[in-house]
């Protein structure tokens, strides 16, 4: 079976936008810990939705329909994988 192509965001803990896209997990955690960042680093799926990304994979089942609106996708966010980095730990 083929690995999904994914991609690795950062964002900063006081911030709501990303500050780093990497194509890999070393790639990102060198940058990270490079410049002593406290945040976290979340894996996504590439060209593709993280609500389609679950439902193809049966990560999430809507159980009604208020979670097949518009609204809902758009807010939908179970990242793959993610670490929170800060205060020299790793979670």
């Amino acid at each position: 079976m083929k690995k999904e192509k994914t991609i690795w965001i950062f964002t900063g803990s006081q911030s709501r936008h990303p500050s780093g896209v990497f194509t890999s997990f070393k790639k990102a955690e060198e940058w990270i810990r490079a410049n002593n960042l406290e945040g976290t680093l979340s894996e996504f799926p590439l060209d593709e939705g993280t609500y389609d990304h679950a439902l193809r994979n049966n990560l999430f089942i809507p159980k009604h329909d208020g979670q097949r609106k518009p609204s809902f996708i758009g807010d939908f966010s179970p990242r793959l994988s993610h670490f929170h980095y800060g205060d020299d730990n790793i979670e």
